[in-house]
């Protein structure tokens, strides 16, 4: 149980660190970096969800002599539907300033916040439904594999907290209600990955599913937001290093420890 535990904090240790930038910097995150960043994010978790999430979902329906890849399909696009349903309904703004869903009378502060529950929770449910399924006599993801998911997601946490303290900050608020915000922005991930692991541990068959649903969230979020603010505008070569370097960071990450 502690090593679940600590699987499940691992994440929102990463965004708490990151939001602590907001200490060490000006009001504003040099755009060189911010651009470096989200890269790296992006490519974090695409390995992620590539490496941890869809292929042990394939892999476990091999086993049961079943059609590998249909659920993994299903899976895939249910995540992406969740999300962009989820999307259309909040109202949200994105670290670069731009507003999306529906019309509100919110602080910016508050759309922002709203943002960084949409990018948590997948994340968090990734984490939950990998830990399920290394935890049981009946485990079908390796405990090393399911911590090497949860150490690469914290990774990519320090730069999105980063992300999200640092306009709080040049919004005008404090450094130290910027960092508290940007902190408690990832505490989304324990609470959504707990409950989700209790969820998946009691339906062990629906874990390819499971598996594929988180790793099409987190698809989405890289796609829609990730992506296009890397690769917007001056140094999008930069974004598009960094997502090289995460992307190869996480897949050696879940090779070693898997």
């Amino acid at each position: 149980m502690n090593a679940i535990l600590i699987g499940l904090f691992i994440p929102f240790a990463g965004t708490v660190l990151g939001s602590a930038f907001v200490f060490l910097m000006k009001k504003e995150m040099p755009q060189r970096l911010q651009k470096s960043l989200l890269g790296f994010a992006s490519g974090v978790m695409v390995a992620a969800s590539v490496w941890s999430l869809l292929i042990p979902a394939m892999e476990m329906n091999q086993s049961r002599g079943t059609t590998s890849v249909i659920p993994a399909v299903i899976g895939l696009l249910a995540g992406f539907a969740f999300l962009l349903l989820i999307d259309n309904i909040t109202p949200h703004l994105h670290p670069l300033g731009e507003v999306e869903g529906p019309k509100s009378r919110l602080s910016k502060t508050a759309m922002l916040a709203f943002a960084v529950t949409i990018h948590n929770l997948p994340e968090g449910m990734a984490v939950g439904i990998a830990l399920a399924g290394a935890s049981g006599t009946e485990a079908i993801i390796d405990s090393s594999a399911a911590l090497a998911l949860s150490l690469g997601i914290a990774l990519q946490n320090i730069p999105e907290g980063a992300i999200i303290s640092m306009p709080l900050r040049a919004a005008g608020n404090s450094r130290m209600k910027s960092f508290i915000i940007g902190s408690i922005s990832g505490i989304v991930e324990p609470l959504g990955g707990a409950l989700v692991f209790v969820l998946a541990s009691a339906v062990m068959t629906s874990m390819p599913y499971l598996l594929s649903f988180a790793a099409g969230a987190m698809l989405y979020v890289v796609i829609e937001e990730l992506v296009p603010e890397a690769s917007q505008g001056d140094h999008s070569n930069l974004g598009t290093i960094g997502f090289a370097l995460g992307f190869a960071l996480m897949m050696v990450m879940d090779v070693a420890l898997g």
